[in-house]
């Protein structure tokens, strides 16, 4: 597969490619371009409005109930963006609907959109590298910069929650969802004739069109009416300072001042004012100086300083393990970006980095005037 600034550089004898695997409910399934393996309805951004949510949640509804489910290899989840959102999707009647699709409530704040989702099936994962395909997370998200949503997921959507449930049903965001019918294919592959061949039909036999389930806006707005009311805000918010049992048994040390732990490998005493003078001292001149990066014009912050989950391999992983650190608690750069040690070893690690000076994508560049192959971080203080 070709490197490059733009596009997933794949040939046009790339584009029929597509891989079988197994699943753990014992039935074969097909993986292509284009192909859904994470669906979330996540985010505090779209989780926080009653419309969308609530329009989500008829969606469900009446896709259930005109038989239609989403292949189980996608990874479906729901992480609202508060405790009210449960409420009046209870309330509602619409839980039972979401859950039955596969959107179960996984738990509140940062989940899907910064790369928390947990690892897909192996079985999945290998045939996506085993035949280089670009597959695709969608999500209700605000964020969808390349790496990271999800190692395997070279192509990630931002929808609002019901296109998230549309495009979970299809399996796949090849497919005009305006003319051609939906749901994932039961004979268990979306590489089909999305123009031709129903993905799903009712118990009837006719097709299932998006059009036929899409809650209209006087049926959200009903629905809205008599279930989002103020004494769920009341109820909720009013206990939002206790915690969980969890989180009121935390021991906090008191005093105006932060007590540094010397061993938490998530909050470090930083060394940016050790020996800061009152006086700024003159700029020292840059000499000799060789390019550690050449790259394109789609640079985002996530490329420069990722928020996702850190890779093994890592500089930054290394270093966590030797505090004694095993991999599964790595976490993320997101949640310790109070740690400088880390986070300068996550520079420019995003996974889906296009640097010139490298032949693959990925946080490693070329030492000059060595010429040896490297982390960037390395290379950096070498």
């Amino acid at each position: 597969m070709a490197v490059g600034f733009k596009g997933y550089g794949l040939t046009p004898t790339q584009l029929s490619a597509s891989g079988s695997f197994s699943f753990s409910d014992g039935q074969q399934y097909t993986l292509g371009h284009g192909s859904v393996v994470i669906a979330a309805i996540t985010s505090c951004t779209n989780t926080s409005n009653p419309s969308v949510m609530l329009g989500a949640g008829l969606l469900a509804k009446k896709a259930v109930e005109a038989g239609l489910r989403v292949a189980p290899y996608i990874k479906t989840s729901l992480s609202p963006g508060s405790g009210v959102v449960t409420y009046y999707l209870r309330e509602s009647g619409v839980t039972p609907y979401l859950e039955q699709l596969g959107f179960n409530i996984v738990g509140y704040g940062c989940m899907t959109c910064i790369g928390n989702s947990g690892p897909i099936d192996d079985n999945i994962a290998n045939t996506i590298e085993k035949n280089e395909l670009v597959c695709c997370g969608i999500l209700s998200g605000n964020r969808n910069f390349e790496g990271r949503i999800h190692p395997h997921t070279r192509a990630n959507y931002l929808a609002s929650p019901l296109l998230v449930i549309a495009y979970a049903l299809a399996g796949t965001v090849r497919i005009d969802l305006a003319t051609q019918p939906l749901a994932y294919a039961l004979a268990g592959t979306v590489r089909i004739d999305l123009a031709t061949q129903p993905l799903g039909t009712r118990p009837d036999g006719s097709k299932v069109f998006l059009a036929d389930i899409w809650p209209t806006r006087k049926e959200i707005q009903e629905v809205e009416r008599r279930h989002v009311i103020p004494r769920m805000f009341k109820e909720v918010y009013a206990k939002i300072e206790d915690g969980s049992p969890s989180w009121q048994a935390l021991q906090v040390a008191s005093g105006k001042l932060y007590q540094w732990d010397e061993q938490s490998t998530y909050i470090k005493r930083p060394p940016f004012f050790d020996g800061m003078t009152k006086e700024l001292p003159p700029p020292r001149p840059i000499a000799n100086a060789r390019c550690l990066l050449l790259l394109g014009d789609s640079v985002t912050t996530d490329h420069v300083s990722p928020a996702g989950s850190i890779a093994r391999a890592s500089p930054a992983a290394r270093h966590l393990a030797s505090r004694g650190l095993t991999p599964r608690e790595f976490n993320s750069y997101g949640s310790r970006r109070g740690n400088d040690a880390v986070m300068v070893r996550g520079t420019f690690a995003n996974i889906r980095l296009v640097n010139k000076l490298s032949d693959a994508p990925g946080p490693q560049t070329r030492h000059l005037p060595s010429g040896d192959k490297m982390d960037i971080f390395d290379a950096a203080e070498r």
